[in-house]
């Protein structure tokens, strides 16, 4: 579906640079479904990993439980083959008493070895008789326990099921709200895309990057007019969404810092400019600035070459990541 969507772009944009007959507008409308599709295809894989990941990991428990179920099973199966062997054994033993019974009354006139010799083997009978009672009771007890730990493992096999079942849903709704944020910070700051603005999803969050051009003069902390117009958009969507949280990052190429002032090097241009931006989201009397966080990365994390100016102009950024609450999921987790 990816690959049939970007050769449909790639056409629509041959068209309108052979016969310029295609608005501009249609055509960035274009592009942005594009990148609208990489994006969920980006994010479906991400869902589809982190499911695996929880599926083999409770796989691997449920087989662990349904060995143990079955291990037990066949236990009390063969307990309760000894259970019926020894009533039958028991049966035996108390026709065997009742026959000696008889016989001894029979014989009550006969000689006293004779009636010793019963007696002895009735003595006998009965201590068998009470050993195979307290088998029996032993055994029945052994069920009984045999029962209760099959119900325990039934019962755990149930909760894994459901616990896995609400995770599902639980990851499906935070894709869902990820998604819908993007399109509402789209929304926010359409007409600032191709300025040194992107929007893109990645590990469940929402980055908004910002090239320095759009914010920024070369060595300044001080944000451009246009750079407050297009943060006082991105405040309304966040004040609007109070479940997110915000991490607001500065990042420089690695030419060193020639300033002079306050500033000594690359680590405070990276500060300072993330402060000033956060300066401007919090004149928005919605957000709450303990959502926000600040931090500074320097040179640290560039996303292209420090050989070439193209990709020192990429390194210069400030990105604003956006991250909904997971609440629900902690909760899930925390009572399992």
């Amino acid at each position: 579906m990816f690959k049939k969507t970007s050769q449909l772009v790639f056409i629509l944009a041959s068209v309108f640079l052979c016969f310029s007959c295609v608005p501009t507008r249609q055509f960035q409308e274009l592009q942005s479904k594009q990148q609208n599709c990489q994006d969920e295809l980006e994010m479906e894989k991400e869902k589809n990993l982190t499911l695996s990941e929880l599926n083999n990991e409770l796989s691997g428990k449920l087989e662990v439980l349904d060995e143990k179920y079955k291990n037990i099973l066949a236990d009390t199966l063969q307990i309760s083959r000894h259970l019926q062997s020894a009533r039958e054994r028991l049966s035996r033993i108390e026709k065997s008493n009742q026959d000696l019974l008889n016989q001894l009354a029979g014989m009550q006139a006969g000689n006293e070895k004779e009636t010793k010799a019963l007696l002895g083997q009735i003595k006998k009978a009965q201590n068998e008789l009470r050993l195979r009672e307290d088998e029996v009771l032993s055994l029945e007890k052994e069920m009984d326990a045999r029962k209760r730990t099959l119900d325990t493992l039934q019962a755990e096999l149930n909760r894994r099921d459901k616990r896995l079942q609400e995770l599902e849903s639980a990851l499906n709704r935070k894709d869902e709200a990820v998604k819908a944020l993007k399109q509402k910070v789209m929304n926010a700051l359409t007409g600032f895309d191709g300025n040194g603005l992107s929007i893109t999803t990645k590990n469940g969050k929402v980055y908004v990057s910002m090239d320095e051009k759009l914010l920024f003069k070369s060595g300044s902390y001080q944000v451009d007019q246009r750079g407050v117009e297009a943060l006082g958009h991105l405040a309304g969507v966040l004040a609007q969404n109070k479940d997110i949280n915000v991490m607001i990052e500065g990042h420089t190429d690695n030419v060193p810092y020639k300033g002079s002032g306050e500033l000594k090097d690359n680590w405070d241009l990276s500060v300072k400019r993330a402060t000033s931006i956060v300066r401007i989201l919090i004149l928005n009397t919605g957000i709450d600035a303990e959502r926000l966080t600040v931090a500074g990365r320097s040179k640290y994390v560039p996303i292209g070459t420090n050989a070439t100016a193209e990709g020192r102009s990429k390194n210069r950024r400030t990105e604003i990541i956006l991250t909904p609450k997971l609440d629900e999921l902690f909760k899930i987790l925390e009572s399992n």
